[in-house]
């Protein structure tokens, strides 16, 4: 399938997860130990935030990560203190910039791990429920772009949970009303630059792996000599697919159908119940 992150906390360069980590985003790439596919290489994306009022900046493209000298470049450039990247495995659709993650609308952008299942034989269902309003910004042909927008027409920019929610409800009463046993797979991130909303959950509740980062203060006190701890800081925070680094107790891994919400050193952790709009 594919891989994600999202990091918040002081402004580090992007090199720092995407490169240099043990078990890197890029390493997973080549090497992934908890996906379902090991390789990742049909394109990806990073998205970051620079001044609070500008639209979020955006890198994609269809050359796998471990093959792309610009990525490495842009990544030793770019300081940010919240960001996303996002590798992919196609899961029928094609490796083309417009389908590669993130998705932007405004100043949000989306990621997604894993699929709607039979997505053909519900597309034109799901995208008759988009906001017509909406319509003329989608660019690309993916299930995950259906869901970022889905999301956006039921609200994600006041109330992203109860959106998302809202998302998992419609595509799942499709996939039912077409024959589909387990409509859906997933593991989603949308933020909008000040908060990171993060969600397990799939319709069979055997979702795709996600965790996310302990205490990086407590981290601090177990390895002081650690620098990629010290420059995060201490409210800095991770949700991703798979562990960047071995630390005995960095990470814990997300419980089926819950949605994190991140805003600064504000954690939420709340069970995700899907709920038709």
């Amino acid at each position: 399938m594919c891989r994600w992150l999202a990091y918040t906390g002081n402004p580090i360069q992007l090199e720092a997860v995407l490169f240099r980590a043990e078990h890197s985003l890029i390493d997973q790439s080549l090497h992934s130990r908890l996906g379902q596919t090991t390789t990742n290489g049909d394109g990806f994306g990073v998205g970051w935030y620079g001044n609070p009022d500008e639209i979020p900046f955006r890198y994609r493209c269809v050359h796998p990560a471990w093959n792309d000298i610009n990525l490495r470049e842009a990544a030793r450039a770019v300081r940010a203190p919240l960001f996303v990247a996002h590798i992919r495995a196609a899961t029928g659709t094609p490796a083309q910039e417009t389908n590669c993650h993130p998705f932007r609308y405004g100043r949000w952008l989306f990621m997604h791990n894993g699929l709607i299942r039979d997505f053909a034989r519900v597309r034109r269902d799901l995208m008759m429920s988009i906001d017509p309003a909406l319509f003329a910004a989608l660019e690309g042909s993916t299930d995950s772009e259906v869901m970022f927008f889905l999301a956006l027409t039921f609200g994600l920019q006041t109330a992203p949970v109860l959106a998302l929610e809202r998302m998992v409800a419609v595509v799942e009463e499709a996939g039912h009303r077409h024959g589909v046993e387990h409509p859906l797979n997933m593991t989603v991130c949308a933020t909008d630059g000040e908060q990171i909303v993060a969600v397990r959950y799939s319709s069979e509740t055997q979702s795709r792996s996600l965790f996310h980062s302990t205490s990086f203060r407590h981290l601090r006190e177990l390895y002081p000599d650690d620098a990629r701890i010290k420059a995060v800081g201490d409210d800095a925070y991770l949700v991703l697919s798979e562990p960047l680094v071995d630390l005995p107790g960095a990470w814990e891994e997300v419980p089926e159908s819950t949605a994190i919400v991140a805003r600064g050193a504000v954690i939420q952790h709340q069970t995700f119940v899907p709920v038709l709009p």
